[in-house]
C-alpha cells in the first residue's frame, strides 16, 4: 500500500512533501502541508473539518467535491492523527 499522510491522505512519495520535526529531520507519518517544525500546522483541525477541507482539493485530485469528501469520509477515519 502507498505510504499516505497520516492526517489528510496525500501521498507522501517524495521526501519534499514530508513533514519535518523541531530538529529538521523528515517526518515519516505526515505532509508538509500538515505537520511543520514538529508540529501540526492546524492544530485544531478536527476529523469534520479535515473531511470539509478535502473538498477544496478534489480537482487535483481529479474528483469532484462530493467524491473527494466521499473518499475522506471512509479514509479518514482509519489514520493514525484521526483514530
Amino acid at each position: 500500500m502507498e505510504k499516505v499522510c497520516q492526517s489528510c491522505g496525500m501521498p507522501l512519495d517524495s521526501d519534499k512533501v514530508r513533514g519535518t520535526e523541531a530538529d529538521g529531520s523528515l517526518n515519516g507519518d505526515y505532509c508538509i502541508y500538515c505537520y511543520k517544525e514538529g508540529k501540526f500546522t492546524q492544530p485544531d483541525l478536527t476529523l469534520e473539518g479535515a473531511i470539509e477541507q478535502s473538498a477544496q482539493f478534489a480537482d487535483q485530485a481529479g474528483m469532484t467535491a462530493e467524491q473527494a469528501v466521499a473518499w475522506a469520509k471512509e479514509l479518514f477515519p482509519t489514520l493514525k492523527r484521526w483514530k
